[in-house]
């Protein structure tokens, strides 16, 4: 077994960060002490690749965010049957990260680049089905909040009764609701 050279830091990249990050444990109570010490290097080391915590937040929003959207854009009619996919997408993936979708539901600066790709793609299914590009927004912004809200308090739950709740009658009850029309 070969061993690697005193003061010399083990290899880091994106992927190998961001499987740490996610390994165990609550992503929202993880320090980059704890993140160095389970890659094996300095958090001075770690500190190289990710500036801070914000930093590191963003890099795995954008593995998370990867995973979530399908392959395929969104279709140019039928955008119900698509957002189910990715709000089913998003529940998977952000409950198999502990605090992920705590982190998310917290007012702070959210990744542009992964979380804008997102955005882009859920405004596009609706306009591609003939909603206003404004409406088409609004309807992005009451999808997201709705379900990471929805995520994190199942993440946290509250004593609110006692059957669990269920994401499935959640997502239909908003897709019905959707997209977002002028009042009245």
């Amino acid at each position: 077994m070969t061993r690697p050279r005193p003061g010399r830091p083990a290899q880091l990249d994106r992927e190998r960060i961001v499987d740490a990050a996610l390994s165990e444990g609550n992503l929202d109570t993880l320090t980059m002490r704890e993140l160095a010490a389970r890659l094996g290097v300095t958090h001075g080391a770690l500190y190289r690749w990710v500036a801070n915590r914000d930093a590191l937040f963003d890099l795995i929003s954008e593995v998370v965010l990867e995973r979530v959207l399908p392959a395929e854009g969104p279709p140019r009619r039928s955008w119900r049957p698509w957002l189910a996919q990715v709000a089913w997408a998003m529940h998977d993936q952000f409950l198999a990260v502990p605090g992920y979708a705590t982190r998310l539901s917290r007012p702070h600066r959210h990744n542009a680049d992964s979380f804008g790709k997102l955005r882009s793609q859920v405004v596009a299914a609706f306009t591609n089905a003939g909603v206003p590009p404004e409406l088409a927004e609004q309807s992005w912004y009451i999808f997201i909040t709705c379900t990471v809200s929805w995520l994190a308090v199942r993440e946290n739950p509250l004593d609110l009764g006692p059957d669990a709740p269920r994401f499935e009658l959640f997502l239909d009850t908003l897709l019905r609701g959707l997209p977002a029309r002028e009042p009245g």
